[in-house]
This record gives structure tokens, C-alpha cells and sequence, in this order.
């Protein structure tokens, strides 16, 4: 591989704190490690400096130094001799599109975390269930417990009954119980979305850390602008500064990099897109949002109740019931709703791909009473059937319909439209951003760490558009040309094997 200057300085620091750790990639070997001294390194670049390759090309070269990789599937017998590496993101979208690109990644939650739950959801699910009394829930209206037993009286699900109060099982949960068992080397990517706690984590559980990741993304909610590696010394850090995509002339990155220009304003910013619109057919100027489109990539949003009247519309313009999901219906995880002692089931879930932020599709009702047929993009096996619970919120409407409530396992939010900040990780080939939001976070003055807030929002957006970009400008949907259905997601028949010579199946 050849590097660019930044990158092989980059890769020079990584090598070298991989040396001293124990693992020489030069000669492709190991030796057992034998110092608890912590090393850092973060990398940081914009969109298209090069970040994903550089890391995948370290992971070849430490696992062919006989490096064991850690999946969160299967880790061994530990042992000190035995040298791991784990390749993390924070979300499951994100670690798929590292999976995309040859690198086995997976997420911190599924290395890190189990999680702990407040006894409060213990009551709640006992006096559902007729075991108890009914709960006094600091926070939980009468009306909601009263919504809650009315739903679990018709389907015994303890996720339904809490999502139709306006609750969900995450949240009750109190902590996380981190692992004991440390590890060795950890690489993380996006890691503009850790937070403070698993950051912290990751210093505490891997002796070397290198943390990949861009700075003009947006942070962790709650976290006043803040990303984890701000607080890495400078000495530590190494930055890319080389696009490597724009030497394909790409307009969708030559935009995105515009909006580091702190004095560029929202009418400029518009006039950029339609001059770029004007000479290059991968960034289009939409005068409306695309249903068809919705259906496999969500459009972006800022603001969550442009989400919600978004989905709405994309569900009218297909005609779908109010009782009931078509096939063909985009799906967001937002998690898994299982009681701590079945943290087994949590594992296998997770393995198929149900972990929170995964893209799905609706395919029909399962085989079960609150299951569902789904296909998990970014999976091995992508067609899974699993109990489910899914909530389809509404404009002005404090109950969310839930076509489906098995007892337990994954749930699910629509998924036709995201807000930028869940986006963040997720790549798609044709991307829908709702300008009117991006405007209306450029009228709020709002800033994050001294940047415009909408500059970090659009930036966000469009970098998520692998090939197109669409900027969407008004509040209006054109309505699908044809149906909603699943047949581009089915698996292609094989073809029959033949003998060489002869044209016989076999």
C-alpha cells in the first residue's frame, strides 16, 4: 500500500507504540506483554483523508504478527502469553461499514458492557404480570400505568405495555457492569461519539489505545461540544490532512470540507450546493423528499418531530394501516429488551445483528405471536426471524401504535426517517438531507465547542451520502411510483452446478 506522507507518520506513531508494547510489525512478531503502561494515540481526519484504510491496514499487519482478534463471539481461554487486538465502534452501523471494508468490527457495548437495572422495573413487569402492587413510579403518571395494563391485558408483553406509557426498558437501566477481564490493543473508530464513561472504559480495560476519528462530526449528546480525544496531549495526536477522495473530484466531499470555514453562511452554503448541483449530477437539488428512496436509506433530520411527521407521511403515501406494518417498511433498532439474567439471548441477538442503531426492513410476520420476519443489512445472515417490539410514534399523539409486542427481544423504531445525530457512523449510497431542519438550527444560533451548530449538522449529513446527495428543500413528499415491496431484498436463487463438458445439472 502506498501511503501519503500524513499517513505513513501516522502510521510510524502507531507502529512504534506497538513496539513498545510488544508487537513488532516490521518482523510480523510478538512478545508477551510485560508492562501495564497505557498508550494512547488518536487519529484524527475529515471524511476522506484515509482514516478507514490506514486502519485496515494495521489490522492485517498486527493479526499477521500473530495478534489473536477478539469479536465478542468467541475470546478463548485467557492467557498471558496471548496477545488480542479488538476492533470497536459505537454503534452497529458503524462497525458494519468498517465490516464492509474487510475489517472485523464490532461494538464497544458488546466487548464492554452488561447491563443493570433499577429494581423499579422489577415492580412495574410484577404488577403487570398480577404478582404485585400496583407501582408508585416517580415520574410515571396513573394515566401511563393505567395505558400500560390496558395493552398488557390484550398482549402480554412488559416492552409493549412500557413503550405505550412512554417507556422502554433502557430506561431503567441504572449502570453498565464493565468487564474485569482487561484486553490488549483496541481500535476505535468514530470515535467522535464515545462519551466520557466508555472512554474512560476503553483507557481502563485496553493498555493501548488508538482512537480513530474526525473532529468536525458532532459529539455525544450532553456533552457541550466535547469528544473524547480533545483531552489526548497533542504529542499523542496525529492528524490526516490529505482528501484522498477528492482526487476523484468528489462534489459531495468538496461541500462537506467548505464547511470548515467559520464565516460561511446558510445562503452561501445554498448557493455552493446549487453550483455544484449545476455541474454534477451527484449532488441534486430536490424539491421534495423521495418516499421510494425512504424505503431503504432514511432521510436526515435534525429536529426529532420533523422525524415523526416525515415517517408519518411515508407511511400515508403508501397507504399503510394504522394496525399494522407492510412488508417492505424500514426498521431502526433501538436496542434489546431483556431481563439481565438472559444475557445469553442478548448475545445471540446481538450476533445476528440486532444491536441498537441497526438498519432493518419489515418482511412480514414471524413465525410466532410477536414475531417478525426482518432483514438486518450489514449482517451475515441478513433474514432472521426474532421477536420483536415495534413502536410507530405519530404526530400529536402521547401512545405509539405498536404492531408488534412478543414478551421480550429487540426493539424497534421506524426507520424511513433519523436524525442526523443517530445517523452519525451510517453510510448509504443515496442520502436525503432535509434542508428546511439545517436551516432552522442556522436561524437557532446555536454553536457546539465554537462551531455553528448547523455547519456541524450538515457536515454530518452530507458525509453519510456514499455516491448521491440530495438537498431537500421544501416540506413536501412526491408519492411512490410503485408498491412497497421486498423483492429486491430476497436471496438470488443459486445456479445449478454442471459438469465442465457435459451442461448437466447436478
Amino acid at each position: 500500500m502506498q501511503f501519503s506522507q500524513d499517513q505513513a507518520e501516522a502510521y510510524d506513531r502507531i507502529s512504534d507504540a506497538l513496539l513498545a508494547a510488544g508487537v513488532d510489525l516490521q518482523n510480523a512478531t510478538t512478545t508477551p506483554k510485560t508492562s501495564d503502561a497505557s498508550g494512547l494515540i488518536a487519529v484524527l481526519g475529515k471524511a476522506g483523508s484515509g482514516k478507514t484504510m490506514l486502519l485496515a491496514q494495521l489490522v492485517g499487519e498486527v493479526t499477521e504478527a500473530g495478534v489473536s482478534l477478539i469479536s465478542g463471539d468467541y475470546e478463548g481461554r485467557h492467557s498471558t502469553e496471548r496477545r488480542t487486538l479488538a476492533i470497536l465502534a459505537p454503534t452497529n452501523k458503524a462497525a458494519s461499514v468498517l465490516r464492509s471494508h474487510g475489517v472485523a468490527a464490532t461494538t464497544i457495548h458488546r466487548i464492554l458492557y452488561t447491563p443493570l437495572y433499577d429494581p423499579e422495573y422489577e415492580k412495574i413487569a410484577e404488577w403487570l404480570a398480577g404478582k404485585g402492587k400496583r407501582p408508585q413510579i416517580d415520574g410515571l403518571t396513573d394515566i401511563a400505568l393505567d395505558r400500560a395494563l390496558a395493552f398488557y391485558e390484550g398482549n402480554k408483553s412488559i416492552p409493549g405495555a412500557l413503550a405505550v406509557a412512554g417507556l422502554r426498558g433502557s430506561d431503567f437501566i441504572i449502570g453498565w457492569s464493565r468487564r474485569d477481564e482487561p484486553l490488549d490493543i483496541g481500535f476505535v473508530d468514530e470515535s467522535s461519539m464515545l462519551d466520557d464513561r466508555q472512554f474512560a472504559d476503553l483507557q481502563e480495560v485496553f493498555s493501548t489505545l488508538v482512537l480513530f476519528g474526525d473532529p468536525a462530526q458532532l459529539a455525544p449528546v450532553g456533552q457541550s461540544g466535547a469528544m473524547a480525544f480533545d483531552g489526548v496531549k497533542a504529542s499523542r495526536k496525529t492528524h490526516l490532512h490529505r482528501i484522498h477522495r477528492q482526487s476523484e473530484d468528489n462534489p459531495i466531499l468538496d461541500i462537506a470540507h467548505a464547511l470548515g470555514d467559520p464565516e460561511l453562511t446558510f445562503d452561501e452554503f445554498e448557493t455552493m450546493i446549487e453550483q455544484a448541483a449545476s455541474r454534477d449530477d451527484r449532488v441534486i437539488l430536490a424539491a421534495r423528499v423521495d418516499a421510494e428512496k425512504m424505503a431503504r436509506s432514511p432521510v436526515l433530520v435534525w429536529r426529532n418531530a420533523t422525524r415523526i411527521r416525515l415517517i408519518q407521511a411515508f407511511r400515508t403515501a403508501y397507504g399503510a394501516p394504522m394496525t399494522e406494518l407492510l412488508p417492505g417498511e424500514p426498521l431502526i433498532c433501538d436496542g434489546i429488551e431483556l431481563p439481565l439474567k438472559h444475557r445469553k439471548k442478548r448475545v445471540d441477538l446481538e450476533a445476528r445483528g440486532l444491536i441498537k442503531g441497526a438498519q432493518a426492513v419489515y418482511m412480514g410476520p414471524g413465525r410466532k405471536p410477536g414475531f417478525s420476519r426482518l432483514y438486518i443489512f450489514g449482517a451475515e445472515d441478513p433474514q432472521v426471524n426474532a421477536a420483536t417490539i415495534i413502536k410507530i410514534e405519530a404526530p400529536d399523539q402521547d401512545e405509539p401504535f405498536i404492531p408488534s409486542a412478543a414478551k421480550m427481544g429487540a426493539a424497534f423504531l421506524h426507520g424511513a426517517a433519523v436524525t442526523i445525530h443517530k445517523a452519525q457512523g451510517s453510510q448509504w449510497a443515496d442520502v436525503q438531507v432535509f434542508a428546511p431542519d439545517i436551516y432552522a438550527a442556522a436561524r437557532s444560533g446555536l454553536t457546539e465547542a465554537g462551531i455553528s451548530l448547523w455547519q456541524r449538522l450538515a457536515y454530518v449529513a452530507i458525509t453519510r451520502a456514499e455516491h448521491r446527495l440530495f438537498w431537500v428543500r421544501r416540506y413536501m413528499l412526491a408519492k411512490p411510483e410503485t408498491p412497497l415491496g421486498i423483492e429486491d431484498l430476497r436471496k438470488p436463487k443459486a445456479a445449478p452446478l454442471t459438469l465442465e463438458g457435459d451442461g448437466a445439472g447436478v
